[in-house]
């Protein structure tokens, strides 16, 4: 037998709660389950088969509509049964509850993400529903004027001059029979909180971890203003700019590649559920990351989005206003271009996980960052030893014996492990007890 999997799930006996994972196949890609197989794929058979046979596809019929195959094998003189589910078109529920099969978890559907489930399965999106309560007035004629300045720049939306917002708005696919659709009011509304009250950004500064928090600000506005306004917020509230200078020549570098940020926010504000939570971002002494409602769509893991992948919009509306109007460079490539932007910073590859039912981008300030370092797979007295070199600008082999109590050979292996193999830091001078180690690049 195979082992379980996505669509394969096996249960040594039945239980009506297993009709939970039958919805759950059937919401998602199809799947199957034998009763009378242990987790490990070994046949124990099953008892009372011949009524099971009977009861199960009439439990699948009556309480949740569909059919399923049901059929009978035997091994060894054991009986097993194979329930076979096709995936629905239309969505699924069990006594009024909906349920989903995810990797390799079943999960009920509630709240925003069943929401986003059934306007899916019913062919619609959530950006493109129209919105009744709002009309033309609501419409900011600034952001209108501010995005078509950036459209002629791209140069992908032809034939706009000229026309009335609401004839520019129809152009987008963002107005029907003079209605505006969701999307309309996120990209160019006047205040879209008034209609969906977690469209802003919340933004803090904080120290060691989310309870030590100095100070916060919140941003609100439509998604071209937000853009603008929270990218200020962090240059000029949020983050320290390095400032060095060419002869006369004043030159400031942020902390953090603005290409990577500015990619960053949008996949949030593009690509964010916005029936969901607020965006959040959380700046601390050595790093910052970026926290939007919505986990990735079926089809693209975490290890594709590190080369050119598939795009699945969320918001197809909205990511293709915003690629009309330059915002987005090309569709599948953000996760690429916020990777390049860092590695021509000198800065680590930045983290993306799925956390807390969203996308989380973390950014790093410094190769030298604890988390980075752990990875690498120091020893204690060597990541140490390299957050002591980036406080005190460099050790030598003598203080490396003398702050981790060990020998000469000891302190000249765990040296040379970091400046020969990871290349982390360099020999700076005489060689021997007074040799000295200096952060690479330095």
């Amino acid at each position: 037998m195979k082992p379980e999997q996505q669509n394969i799930e096996y249960k040594s006996s039945w239980h009506d709660d297993y009709l939970k994972w039958i919805c759950g196949f059937a919401n998602a890609q199809g799947g199957k389950i034998f009763i009378g197989i242990t987790d490990s794929g070994k046949v124990a058979g099953v008892d009372g088969y011949k009524r099971l046979m009977e009861e199960i596809p009439n439990k699948v019929k009556d309480l949740m509509g569909i059919m399923a195959d049901v059929n009978l094998h035997e091994s060894a003189d054991l009986y097993y049964i194979e329930i076979e589910v096709p995936p629905s078109q239309v969505s699924i529920s069990l006594r009024g509850r909906y349920y989903y099969r995810s990797g390799a978890t079943n999960k009920e559907l509630t709240g925003a993400p069943l929401n986003e489930f059934l306007l899916k399965r019913s062919g619609q999106t959530w950006d493109d529903v129209i919105e009744p309560r709002a009309s033309i007035n609501d419409i900011d004629e600034k952001t209108i004027k501010s995005y078509l300045a950036s459209a002629e720049k791209s140069g992908r939306l032809p034939e706009y001059l000229g026309l009335s917002t609401s004839e520019l708005l129809e152009k987008l696919r963002l107005m029907e029979n003079g209605q505006l659709k969701k999307a309309a009011v996120i990209l160019f509304g006047k205040d879209p909180g008034r209609f969906y009250p977690n469209t802003f950004v919340k933004i803090g500064r904080f120290k060691k971890d989310d309870t030590d928090i100095v100070f916060q600000e919140v941003e609100e506005g439509n998604l071209i203003s937000l853009l603008d306004g929270v990218l200020n917020q962090l240059s000029y509230k949020f983050l320290i700019k390095n400032i060095t200078f060419e002869g006369i020549l004043r030159i400031e570098k942020g902390e953090y590649p603005l290409a990577a940020l500015r990619e960053i926010l949008l996949n949030a504000l593009v690509h964010r559920n916005y029936m969901g939570s607020f965006i959040q971002i959380r700046v601390y002494d050595d790093f910052l990351n970026v926290w939007n409602e919505g986990v990735l769509p079926e089809g693209i893991s975490l290890e594709s989005l590190k080369k050119p992948h598939s795009s699945k919009p969320r918001n197809p509306l909205i990511a293709d206003v915003c690629f009309k109007g330059g915002y987005i460079d090309s569709w599948g490539r953000g996760t690429i271009k916020i990777i390049d932007s860092c590695r021509e910073a000198g800065l680590p590859e930045p983290d993306m996980k799925e956390r807390d039912g969203g996308f989380i981008v973390t950014l790093f300030k410094s190769p030298y960052n604890i988390e980075q370092l752990k990875k690498l797979g120091l020893n204690d007295r060597q990541l140490k030893a390299v957050l002591y070199i980036v406080e005190n600008g460099s050790i030598t082999n003598a203080k490396y014996q003398e702050l981790y109590e060990v020998s000469k050979p000891t302190a000249t292996r765990d040296l040379a492990e970091l400046a020969e193999g990871l290349k982390l830091i360099r020999r700076q001078g005489i060689t021997g007890a007074g040799t000295n180690y200096v952060l690479m690049g330095s």
